[in-house]
């Protein structure tokens, strides 16, 4: 896409008159894309205040962002009116603490969190290191508390942590901001695996079906948002669902945190990510409809247009 004059002047400016910009989907409060949510949840982490520039706010801008800055992703980051990259590069700089320096912040002495395995489990990862042929276990933890346990290399500024199973871990100084506490047991299922309890984890997202979202419409239980844009919502909406806007971005981040909320997208994937980022907001009773507006039109009206 050629970038007119008078956006490229406008893009110039702004990110070399504020310190810290970010160009995402949404906004900081209410992000509308999983990457965008990430880079929020490690910004807000280090800073009190950034600027952020939401690309859905036109078609001009959300395609010319990726031509100013030659590269193809949202979301962008600039610190000091350079370019730094997208959500991969701003997680694994955090995660090394190079995004910490750029920022100007002192890094605290990282500690190793108290973590514990269970005797089972303990057994059965000894049993998988030989496999592993002297691959150090790593534990991962994400923005989402998304835990990940393999067995990988050794990297710069990792923690080891011991336990009483006398099995070593290694873990990333992000990583263990969120493992205190954690335990890791043997799945006694039918299925085995492991098990992670970690209580720094904030409530999940429930799931809702169809049939049972619109149960609860009916009896007045639950405030719907679609956060789908314009261009969707024009070829199918659910007559009960209000728009995510910037105007009930405010009312919403303005109720109670025990009001039950839900939303919806086209399959579930982004209003999964934007009830994440509400349950980061602090509130306790948040839904995602399982399969979007598709598993609505497909078991309860007909009529909605599938696309």
């Amino acid at each position: 896409m050629a970038l007119s004059e008078t956006l490229r002047t406008h893009l110039s400016e702004f990110v070399s008159s504020h310190r810290v910009v970010l160009f995402m989907k949404g906004t900081r409060q209410m992000p509308r894309c999983g990457f965008s949510a990430r880079v929020v949840q490690i910004l807000n982490e280090l800073l009190p205040d950034y600027e952020t520039l939401d690309v859905l706010a036109t078609p001009e801008l959300r395609d010319g962002i990726k031509t100013f800055s030659d590269w193809p992703t949202i979301p962008q980051l600039y610190v000091n009116g350079k370019f730094v990259g997208g959500c991969d590069i701003v997680r694994d700089m955090h995660a090394s603490g190079e995004l910490q320096k750029l920022l100007g912040l002192e890094l605290s002495e990282p500690v190793a969190p108290t973590i514990t395995i269970s005797e089972s489990a303990a057994q059965e990862l000894r049993r998988a290191s030989v496999d592993a042929r002297g691959a150090p276990l790593r534990l991962h933890i994400d923005a989402q508390y998304q835990h990940e346990l393999y067995f990988g290399q050794r990297s710069p500024g990792d923690l080891e942590v011991c336990n009483s199973a006398d099995v070593t871990l290694l873990i990333d100084n992000s990583s263990a901001r969120r493992a205190e506490g954690l335990q890791i047991d043997l799945s006694d299922g039918p299925s085995g695996g492991f098990t992670i309890a970690n209580p720094n984890a904030p409530p999940p997202v429930k799931q809702l079906t169809a049939l049972e979202l619109k149960a609860m419409l009916d009896r007045g239980e639950v405030t719907l948002f679609d956060v789908r844009p314009d261009e969707e919502r024009a070829i199918a909406h659910i007559s009960a669902a209000r728009t995510l806007n910037a105007a009930s971005q405010a009312y919403l981040l303005g109720l109670s945190r025990d009001t039950p909320i839900a939303f919806h997208c086209h399959v579930g994937t982004r209003s999964q990510e934007v009830a994440q980022q509400l349950i980061r907001e602090g509130f306790r009773t948040v839904y995602n409809l399982a399969g979007g507006i598709d598993a609505w039109s497909r078991t309860v009206d007909p009529t909605v247009p599938r696309y």
